[in-house]
């Protein structure tokens, strides 16, 4: 069997929804395993036939038939969107999208509690804000870090259990937000989300609603896995966010809640005792992109213009931000996961829009990316991340011409790229090696 893992080496957007789905279609894989992150997730994939969706939670296969979902204990849930997704994808001609899915029964579960606490924060922060997607990942998960009363997956299926939980995370949730929010306007958008600790009937509704989990059978064993990867000769492992997000390695506090890295996915091999051929397979732009705030050294605004995504600006991340290719964090991303076996340049038609490429090599006077330790203390990261937001490239340039850009890649980065794509679906991939 052989297990691929895509991993996002950069602030995510790279193109892991392509390249899942492309993985999925050349390989004949019958298993997507999502093995970190959640429901912030937006891997975007349009179908040779056209039919574009932005997947959150089913596996960016899911457009090919007969291809299985496994969210695993290392995902973050939010059943509620999970249901929507799943009924927008039978509208989109994937009627059985809830048959194909199933989740691991320790997989941690996002309440209203925790996406209203999640928000609220951020509304606090002002304009110093996270960039967070607003959906609760991160709130769910440090609360799992410090509490025993987290909801996972298999309490979805015992309403008493849920009830107790549930009231225990109201309870305490208000609590710490009433003291951060002390002395406060209520108005607006923070009133609004406030509503989740006033509204009497939430819980109920909430648990009426969670309850089709159960009846659709969607909550399973760990162990269903080895079951799974045991029938089918490839299994594509998708990652979530980016290696410049990662919560241990990226750049605080503009991170994820979530190890980013090949790590979970090699864990979850292991445990399912398969002898597979692993194949990191890394996907980076032609340009630098972030949705929301945080560092991104090579910001130029020309390239917004140019670029078409299906990621836009909302109302928690913000806008999605453009740059000339970094060299010095992919590389540092590279370090970070120590090499990839095949790497995908997604986004190489923007050279069909410019004259010259740019790219960064290295930042004038600033070259510690290198010699940052993983052990630091979240305000030793926090100000090495004050500083790359002060970095200044050096920019240099080059034809846009795709033959030269690649080996300015390749270059660049000191390893070749394999495979390059020019549009938003699997086949505008082209391998080139």
């Amino acid at each position: 069997m052989r297990a691929y893992i895509v991993l996002d080496l950069g602030f995510g957007d790279a193109g892991k929804g392509l390249l899942t789905d492309y993985l999925v279609r050349q390989q004949s894989a019958g298993v997507v395993v999502r093995y970190n992150g959640g429901a912030q997730a937006g891997h975007n994939v349009v179908a040779p036939d056209g039919r574009h969706h932005t997947f959150a939670q089913f596996g960016a296969g899911s457009f090919v038939p007969g291809v299985k979902t496994f969210l695993s204990r290392h995902v973050v849930i939010h059943p509620a969107a999970l249901l929507v997704e799943g009924d927008i994808l039978a509208e989109k001609d994937v009627p059985d999208a809830f048959a194909r899915l199933r989740m691991s029964e320790n997989a941690l579960v996002i309440t209203p509690f925790h996406q209203a606490a999640n928000r609220i924060r951020e509304l606090m922060r002002g304009d110093a804000r996270h960039g967070s997607c607003g959906v609760g990942v991160g709130e769910a998960f440090e609360d799992s870090l410090a509490y025993d009363d987290s909801i996972r997956a298999g309490d979805l299926l015992d309403p008493r259990t849920l009830r107790h939980k549930l009231a225990a995370i109201r309870e305490r949730k208000a609590a710490e937000l009433a003291d951060l929010c002390a002395g406060q306007r209520m108005g607006g958008a923070l009133a609004q989300e406030w509503q989740a600790f006033a509204c009497e009937g939430l819980i109920e509704d909430w648990i009426a609603m969670v309850m089709r989990v159960g009846d659709l059978g969607l909550v399973a064993p760990d162990n269903l896995l080895a079951d799974w990867l045991g029938d089918t000769e490839a299994a594509v492992f998708e990652g979530a966010q980016g290696i410049l997000l990662d919560g241990e390695r990226g750049f605080h506090p503009y991170t994820t809640w979530s190890d980013c890295t090949a790590r979970n996915a090699m864990g979850l091999l292991e445990e399912a005792a398969t002898d597979a051929e692993v194949v990191k397979v890394g996907v980076l732009r032609s340009h630098a992109v972030r949705h929301g705030p945080g560092p991104l050294p090579t910001e130029v605004g020309k390239l917004a213009a140019l670029v078409p995504d299906h990621n836009q600006l909302n109302d928690w991340q913000g806008a999605v931000r453009y740059g000339w290719f970094d060299a010095v964090l992919a590389r540092y991303a590279l370090d970070v996961v120590g090499g990839v076996d095949t790497l995908l340049v997604t986004h190489m038609d923007l050279l069909d829009k410019l004259d010259v490429w740019q790219y960064c090599a290295g930042y004038e006077g600033f070259d510690g990316l290198y010699d940052l330790p993983p052990t630091l203390t979240l305000e030793q990261r926090a100000q090495f991340t004050r500083a790359l937001m002060g970095a200044r490239p050096v920019l240099e340039c080059c034809t846009a011409d795709e033959r030269m850009v690649i080996s300015m890649f390749e270059e660049l980065l000191g390893r070749p790229v394999e495979m390059v794509s020019r549009g938003p679906s699997a086949g505008d991939v082209e391998v080139l090696k």
